[in-house]
C-alpha cells in the first residue's frame, strides 16, 4: 500500500503540475485547445508510468467509482483520496513557486488554474450549469475508466483512453468552470488561491464524488460492463 499511495500523490502532482500549468504559464500562447491536451497528456503519461504500481486513479471520485463498482474497499478509497489530495497540493505548490518568479505575478481570485464559476470567471456560468457540467462529465469520465481498465477492454490502450477523454472534456467544458472531474485537482490550487476559489470549492467536490459515485454504481450492476 505504501508503494500504492506514493505513486498517486506523484501521479496527481503531475496532472495539477502539468494540467493547471499548461493554464497558468501557457495559456495566453497554447489556448483552451493546448490546455486541454496538457490534461490529457498528462493523465497519459501517469497511467503508463504508474498505471502498474497503483491503477493510476490521481482522482478520488475514481478512486469511489470503484467502490460502488465493487473494485475496491472503503478502507483503500480513503487512503486513495489523502494521498491524492497531498499531491495535488504538492503540485500547486511546486506551480506557485515557480509561477510566482515572473515578475508581477500577483493572485487572482481563481489563481493557479482554480476552478469556479459566475461572475468574473472565464465563461461566467450559473452555479446550476457548473453542478450539471461537473456531475455529468465525472460521470460520463468514470464511466470510461472503468470500461477501459475492465476485464474485457483492448490491452494496452487504457491510459489512451482516459486521456483523450479527460482531454475532450476540457475542449467542452473549460469556460464553463475550468474543468476539475477530480477533487483532488481542484483543493490543491483552490487551498493556495482562497476566496472564491476557495468558497465555492465545495461544488468541484461534491459534483465529481456523486457522478463517480453513479458511474461505479451503474457499472456494478452490469449495465456498462462488457462482461456482464
Amino acid at each position: 500500500m505504501p508503494k500504492k499511495l506514493i505513486a498517486e500523490a506523484l501521479g496527481t502532482a503531475i496532472l495539477v503540475l502539468f494540467g493547471c500549468g499548461s493554464a497558468v504559464l501557457a495559456g495566453a500562447d497554447i489556448g483552451l485547445t493546448g490546455i486541454s491536451l496538457a490534461f490529457g497528456l498528462a493523465i497519459v503519461a501517469a497511467a503508463y508510468g504508474l498505471g502498474a504500481i497503483s491503477g493510476a486513479h490521481l482522482n478520488p471520485a475514481v478512486s469511489l467509482g470503484m467502490v460502488t463498482a465493487g473494485r475496491m474497499t472503503v478502507g483503500e478509497f480513503v487512503s486513495y483520496a489523502v494521498a491524492q489530495v497531498i499531491g495535488a497540493i504538492l503540485g500547486a505548490g511546486i506551480l506557485y513557486l515557480i509561477a510566482s518568479g515572473k515578475p508581477g505575478f500577483t493572485m487572482g481570485a481563481w489563481a493557479l488554474g482554480s476552478n469556479g464559476f459566475g461572475p468574473g470567471y472565464l465563461g461566467e456560468y450559473a452555479l446550476g450549469a457548473a453542478l450539471v457540467f461537473e456531475f455529468v462529465a465525472t460521470f460520463l469520465f468514470v464511466t470510461v475508466i472503468l470500461g477501459a481498465t475492465g476485464p474485457k477492454a483492448a490491452a494496452g490502450f487504457a491510459g489512451l483512453a482516459i486521456g483523450l477523454t479527460l482531454a475532450a472534456i476540457h475542449l467542452v467544458g473549460i469556460n464553463v468552470t475550468g474543468v476539475s472531474v477530480n477533487p483532488a485537482r481542484s483543493i490543491g490550487p483552490a487551498l493556495f488561491a482562497g476566496g472564491e476559489a476557495l468558497s465555492q470549492l465545495w461544488v468541484f467536490i461534491v459534483a465529481p464524488l456523486a457522478g463517480g459515485a453513479l458511474a461505479g454504481m451503474i457499472y456494478g450492476m452490469g449495465l456498462t460492463r462488457a462482461d456482464a
